[in-house]
């Protein structure tokens, strides 16, 4: 589906990646881990278009996409959820859903799913997002990606600094989506979720590959290995 191949990426002067390769499985998840400064969210930047590539290889369903802008891989089936729970302070969480269904033939309905998958939601969209929590922040920025109907999704960190309980709703969010169809490039500190969830894994270590391999809980011990080096 998602394929990065042999990327080297970073911003003016600075190369962060050194020629990282990972691909994203149809249908299922890749994970990207890493302590901080590793490369992991350059990385998604890269794949999304905010950052072009000083070498290497993007492609979307086998098409090579590296050229393209962001708008345009968007328009392709991708979709990207930064780390920061990042939302429209002012505006309430339904004028910030329905800013991204405007417009679309089937907005409605994808808004309506989107909730479906945060119900939380559903009790909150006449309140302002400044004024909602960090985890309910982050479930209203990955509910309005949703509204798009990606194929591909993005997710940075998207549990960093949440409460347990809305942990679980977002880790439960993205086990349904896989299960969905949705291909899923997540960048995630729980080691243990990461690897339930993915099917593929790679740790980055100064923006290199320092161990990939299938996900699984069998594979949590080699991740831990590598995590400490």
């Amino acid at each position: 589906m998602l394929e990065l191949e042999g990327i080297e990426s970073g911003y003016r002067r600075s190369i962060v990646l050194h020629g990282v390769s990972v691909s994203v499985p149809p249908d299922g998840v890749a994970a990207v881990l890493g302590h901080n400064g590793a490369g992991k969210s350059t990385l998604l930047r890269t794949a999304i278009g905010l950052l072009k590539p000083r070498a290497g290889t993007v492609r979307l369903d086998g098409e090579d996409i590296t050229g393209l802008a962001p708008h345009r891989r968007v328009a392709r089936g991708m979709a990207y959820v930064p780390q920061g729970q990042q939302c429209f302070p002012h505006l309430t969480a339904g004028e910030n859903l329905q800013l991204v269904a405007d417009g679309r033939p089937a907005g409605r309905a994808a808004l309506a799913e989107a909730l479906d998958l945060f119900p939380a939601l559903t009790t909150l969209l006449h309140r302002r997002a400044g004024l909602l929590s960090g985890g309910q922040r982050q479930q209203l920025a990955i509910a309005r990606a949703l509204i798009t109907r990606p194929t591909v999704l993005l997710l940075d960190e998207p549990t960093e600094g949440i409460q347990p309980t809305v942990v679980a709703q977002i880790e439960r969010a993205i086990l349904t989506l896989a299960g969905r169809g949705m291909s899923i490039l997540l960048v995630e500190q729980h080691v243990g979720f990461a690897l339930t969830a993915a099917q593929r894994y790679v740790v980055l270590a100064a923006g290199r590959v320092g161990s990939s391999g299938d996900g699984g809980a069998e594979a949590l011990g080699t991740v831990r290995r590598a995590l400490t080096v």
